[in-house]
């Protein structure tokens, strides 16, 4: 892990390991997403809230309401499924749902926002929610950083690389993805 320097704003710092974390995980990001990384980082850092929440029906709330309310409700239900699902996926287990759902709910609340007609922000949102799994993969590698965790378990690493057909493509060149049946999900 590269030096931290305290002389840096947490903007500095958080931007400094968002950088060494995507390059080892090799999920590149633009200037839009890795602001939008930081500045995740940045403001939920002391939520305590982060897992009490139920995301899916907070994800159902949000897409009963209007306006702005609707835009902030959609946000965090995307943030928090981002962060739990690249900081903490052991919560998955914990829950009683795989990776996949975190991965799934978060690129559909970000792109629900992105469906609207008078968002100013859609372009962006319709950007995270396509680069969801790269983001998550980004997070992963930053909690890996820290020395204190071994990484994602074989079947939450199955369904980042699933969330991700390119990156798959471009690591298994010769592989033939294929799709389980609905059922078996």
């Amino acid at each position: 892990m590269t030096a931290i320097l305290h002389d840096h704003t947490p903007t500095a710092l958080w931007q400094g390991l968002v950088h060494e974390a995507q390059a080892r995980a090799d999920a590149r990001l633009d200037e839009e997403l890795e602001s939008y990384l930081v500045f995740v980082l940045m403001r939920h850092l002391g939520d305590a809230d982060l897992n009490a929440r139920a995301l899916a029906l907070d994800y159902l709330d949000a897409l009963g309401r209007r306006g702005a309310l609707r835009e902030q409700a959609l946000r965090e239900t995307g943030d928090r499924c981002l962060l739990i699902a690249g900081l903490y996926p052991e919560q998955a287990a914990r829950r009683r749902v795989s990776l996949t759902y975190f991965l799934e709910l978060g690129s559909a609340a970000y792109a629900a926002e992105a469906e609207q007609p008078r968002s100013a922000m859609a372009a962006l949102y319709r950007h995270l929610a396509e680069a969801f799994a790269r983001l998550v993969r980004a997070l992963v590698e930053l909690r890996r950083l820290s020395g204190e965790w071994k990484g994602l378990d074989a079947l939450a690493a199955h369904a980042l690389g699933r969330a991700d057909p390119a990156r798959a493509a471009r690591d298994f060149p010769n592989a033939l993805l294929l799709d389980a049946p609905r059922g078996l999900q």
